[in-house]
């Protein structure tokens, strides 16, 4: 139900209502202002959640925390939505191969948590003459990640800078998320060890 939905306290109009209490149990029906006065003694509001039932069910809680709580639900959900978040990774047309293998790694890494990756090259002075070295630069970048990513950006020069965007395959968040569920689901004791 959206936040603006929800009715609390003196905001519900109806004569009755399904009362459930703070911890889940029901109450029954009762009047709309005895709910209200019970919700008053134990501080709590009450809040409807089930307005388009007949009477409309009505919870005991606290509205503060239920729409902090509600808006983290949004936020964690916005998070895994979107994939990660955008790293992002420099380098020049000059770059050793020892660095461009280093860096390369770090991509990768990126890559295998989930997250995007902007991979720049910064030309300086008389190298923007030379933009082809940049693209050559890039070309070794992805020949190394092969098969970890998802070309979301071609190369494309923005100034001085030319840059491309990486997400990671399908595969590698499928993968990383059951990493996740399997670190978060409870481990069983084995059995038979001292």
């Amino acid at each position: 139900m959206a936040e603006k939905d929800l009715r609390i306290n003196e905001q519900i109009r109806v004569r009755e209502v399904r009362l459930i209490d703070e911890k889940g149990e029901q109450r029954g029906i009762i009047p709309t202002l005895e709910a209200i006065r019970i919700a008053r003694e134990l501080g709590l509001d009450l809040v409807e959640v089930a307005p388009q039932s007949v009477p409309p069910v009505c919870k005991l809680l606290n509205y503060g925390k239920f729409k902090f709580e509600q808006e983290k639900k949004v936020k964690d959900s916005r998070k895994k939505a979107k994939g990660g978040e955008l790293k992002e990774i420099r380098m020049q047309p000059k770059i050793a191969t020892h660095d461009l293998d280093f860096k390369s790694e770090h991509v990768r890494e990126f890559l295998e948590e989930g997250n995007k990756v902007k991979v720049t090259i910064r030309f300086r002075g008389r190298e923007l003459a030379h933009t082809e070295r940049g693209e050559d630069v890039l070309k070794a970048v992805l020949a190394r990640l092969e098969g970890f990513y998802v070309m979301e950006r071609l190369p494309m020069m923005e100034g001085r800078f030319m840059s491309m965007t990486l997400s990671p395959k399908a595969s590698i968040i499928k993968k990383q998320a059951e990493s996740e569920s399997d670190a978060t689901a409870p481990t069983a004791p084995v059995s038979g060890q001292a």
